[in-house]
């Protein structure tokens, strides 16, 4: 049967009258890869590699005296990152890695707190932990500023060389929102002078003739990370330093929460009204109050040891993870133009926090053993 149309019309394809063509029966659809239009890559490769990298040098850390998991995982990761290629596919689970598991890791942190056992440690001990935190903290933002060094880099050391290193850096930059890079740089800077930390402060108890109470003071109320504190102690005295430098230590890391509520306070003031369409940084971002639930958990005493001990090495992994990440975050390059202020300023915090610390133990602040 012939077509009705007017034979004297042109025949037009269906290209010209607008219809799609259909596709060859014999092609198959092309899978999108990453990085096109529509593709959705996976965070899987980035994470199985932090995580295996973490864990790997979580176990380094557990076998070698004194060493730390989280400065060799950051050491890792910026090595990788400025000697060789990071591949595209890894780049998802890495941010993920730096930011979210890095939280994580705060959230399961607030399990080795007990307010029991913090509260033990006496009046004189808890004023000498929240005034070593409160005067380094800001005794770091004004060196900074004489420094002049970036001010959210500022904000971010002081965080951490006052209170509990990575994990208040994490808190104050879910308030704050600063860069990764910045977070990077912040974290290895706690993360190298806490090490440093580890034979300086024994060092420093034996030159001063410190007992065991005040040497677990002085350890648990300067030292920046809770693996340093533990390191530490174990060479300046085991058991008798640990068990005050610990809870100090713990109630510094307790500290956490008030101050990343007051820096978010801070910041929305500062920031005044939000633009139209832009949200602000929440007061307390979410991560820092499962870490206050954590604690409360943890003070229950519900919680049989077996699964606190469980918890304890998670969260360490956790964290050595997501330092490996944030270490894939540090460019030699940018740092190099930071330059040399940044090292000075951890120093002098380092320093400042040292130095309150003794003289509330001169002051009659110290534990006793």
């Amino acid at each position: 049967m012939q077509n009705a149309a007017d034979p004297q019309q042109p025949v037009l394809s269906d290209q010209e009258r607008g219809v799609p063509s259909a596709a060859p029966a014999t092609a198959s659809p092309r899978a999108t890869r990453p990085g096109e239009p529509g593709a959705r890559a996976s965070a899987w490769p980035g994470l199985l590699v932090s995580g295996a990298v973490g864990a790997a040098c979580l176990a380094l850390g557990n076998t070698v005296p004194g060493l730390s998991a989280m400065l060799v995982a950051v050491l890792l990761g910026a090595l990788w990152r400025n000697l060789l290629p990071v591949p595209a596919a890894l780049e998802p689970g890495i941010a993920i890695a730096a930011k979210r598991v890095l939280r994580w890791g705060v959230v399961l942190l607030g399990l080795q707190l007990s307010l029991p056992a913090i509260l033990a440690l006496g009046p004189g001990v808890l004023v000498v932990a929240v005034a070593a935190v409160a005067l380094t903290f800001f005794a770091t933002l004004a060196l900074g500023r004489v420094l002049k060094v970036d001010p959210e880099l500022t904000l971010l050391i002081a965080s951490g060389f006052s209170i509990c290193g990575a994990a208040a850096v994490a808190g104050v930059q879910g308030a704050v929102r600063a860069s990764q890079e910045k977070v990077a740089a912040a974290v290895a800077l706690v993360v190298l002078f806490g090490t440093l930390m580890i034979p300086l402060m024994p060092a420093l108890v034996a030159l001063l003739g410190l007992g065991p109470g005040d040497a677990g003071t002085i350890i648990g109320g300067a030292t920046h990370e809770v693996a340093q504190v533990v390191a530490a102690g174990g060479i300046a005295g085991g058991a008798a330093v640990l068990a005050v430098a610990v809870p100090v230590k713990l109630a510094r890391v307790l500290l956490m929460a008030p101050v990343v509520a007051g820096v978010s306070l801070a910041q929305r003031r500062k920031g005044g009204a939000p633009k139209s369409g832009e949200k602000r940084p929440p007061l307390v971002p979410l991560f820092v109050l499962g870490f206050v639930a954590m604690v409360l958990v943890a003070t229950t005493s519900w919680v049989p040891a077996p699964a606190l001990h469980a918890a304890k090495l998670l969260q360490q992994f956790l964290l050595a993870t997501a330092m490996f990440a944030l270490g894939l975050g540090v460019h030699v390059k940018s740092l190099v133009k930071l330059g040399g202020r940044p090292v000075v300023l951890g120093a002098l915090s380092t320093l400042v926090i040292i130095g309150v610390v003794l003289l509330g133990i001169a002051l009659g602040g110290g534990a006793i053993a």
